[in-house]
């Protein structure tokens, strides 16, 4: 199958999770992404995660619609092949520290120089510029320097940090969305351009109004658990057959329903009941209704009796419950496909579906360098010149 993004090269120069998941995301609706790693260092996200008889899970899903290849790009022969791959690429995707590229000879202006359509998506923790620019940093950084961790949590409790690259997903999604732009342009100018992406700024988008509401009234949203400060009842609450519910009731109608249900249809007359951010200043007296109300019922009563009145609630589910969720079957959400390591196995799918021209998963994740001797070939790389570039650790 062929994708939206047919015939768009991809260099995926880039390691662990942000820039390489953008890579993935632009393989998976039919982008050609050229992985390059390292010959003795691979890419360190091969390491992260559970293993199956040697072989990491977790790079079948990241390294997936990807050819992978491996250069030295600090050495000048390395970096030379870089340029080269460059010469007839649409995108280069990296994250070395700023300068890094420029160090070794091989920065935008070089590659620009080579291929003036080339999007250049430059992925750090903190920017091409600022105090902090050459400084390390990982997602688990920009969750805390964004004010994520310190919304996170218990009132009486630590900022919490997630489980899981929250950061860099968000940041992934971000630069394919830039790498889009930046090529629709390209598409009609002939003009590429570097895209500056800094992992700490698009989890600060999705944060809401905070910055607005600090620089207007001096407001900081303080920890709240599972509440919100936007509305109530909102939270997770425990069932008969101690299993978790989330009930949500960001709008108006589903709130009064809620309390309806709940045999509270008395607080919907109240005058703080009309806007979300005045029923959560009665957070107390909302959560212990419905939190009364679910206790004394098993799962199944209480997820009829939210659908029967059409009230938003979802189940608090591991990674079994959602491999087992027909809502989840029924949307293709896990696809099942084969890996010439492990054999069959299980995946998350493409993101969303298109109608006229869909995603899709061509293969899982290659070996470390398995497609080092065909990516050479298209620049000119013989079996010899490539033997040779082995034999002194280029490639």
């Amino acid at each position: 199958m062929t994708g939206p993004l047919d015939g768009v090269r991809v260099i995926d120069a880039s390691t662990l999770f942000a820039g390489p998941l953008a890579a993935t995301f632009l393989g998976d609706f039919g982008a050609d992404v050229t992985k390059i790693e390292h010959p003795r260092r691979p890419d360190a996200a091969r390491g992260h995660g559970q293993a199956k008889d040697g072989v990491n899970l977790w790079w079948k899903t990241l390294g997936r619609n990807k050819r992978a290849a491996t250069i030295d790009l600090s050495s000048d022969d390395g970096g030379d092949l870089l340029v080269d791959l460059a010469t007839d690429a649409d995108v280069l995707i990296e994250n070395f520290r700023p300068g890094t590229l420029e160090r070794w000879g091989i920065g935008p202006e070089r590659l620009l120089a080579a291929n003036p359509r080339l999007v250049i998506a430059r992925v750090t923790a903190f920017g091409q510029t600022g105090p902090l620019a050459r400084q390390p940093g990982f997602g688990s950084i920009a969750e805390a320097m964004s004010g994520f961790a310190a919304l996170t949590g218990d009132p009486d409790g630590p900022p919490i940090l997630p489980p899981f690259g929250l950061a860099d997903g968000i940041t992934a999604l971000a630069t394919a969305y830039a790498c889009s732009i930046a090529l629709r342009h390209a598409e009609r100018t002939g003009e590429g351009q570097v895209v500056d992406m800094a992992i700490i700024e698009p989890i600060l988008m999705l944060l809401g109004g905070g910055i607005t509401a600090y620089d207007q009234l001096g407001y900081l949203q303080p920890r709240t658990g599972n509440r919100s400060v936007n509305n109530a009842p909102r939270n997770v609450y425990r069932t008969r057959d101690d299993r978790w519910v989330a009930v949500s009731t960001s709008s108006q109608s589903i709130a009064e329903r809620v309390m309806t249900l709940v045999g509270r249809p008395d607080v919907v007359a109240e005058p703080w009941f009309a806007t979300g951010r005045e029923r959560a200043a009665h957070v107390e007296e909302l959560d212990a209704a419905v939190g009364g109300w679910i206790a004394e019922r098993d799962l199944a009563d209480v997820a009829e009796a939210f659908a029967r009145v059409e009230a938003a609630i979802g189940v608090v589910d591991d990674v079994a419950g959602v491999m087992a969720n027909p809502q989840y079957d029924a949307l293709g959400t896990i696809l099942e496909i084969d890996d010439d390591e492990l054999g069959r196995m299980r995946m998350q799918n493409v993101l969303f579906r298109l109608s006229a021209t869909p995603g899709s998963v061509r293969h899982t994740g290659r070996q470390h360098g398995a497609d080092t001797a065909a990516v050479l070939a298209e620049v000119g790389v013989t079996p010899e010149q490539l033997a040779a570039l082995r034999e002194r650790g280029i490639a």
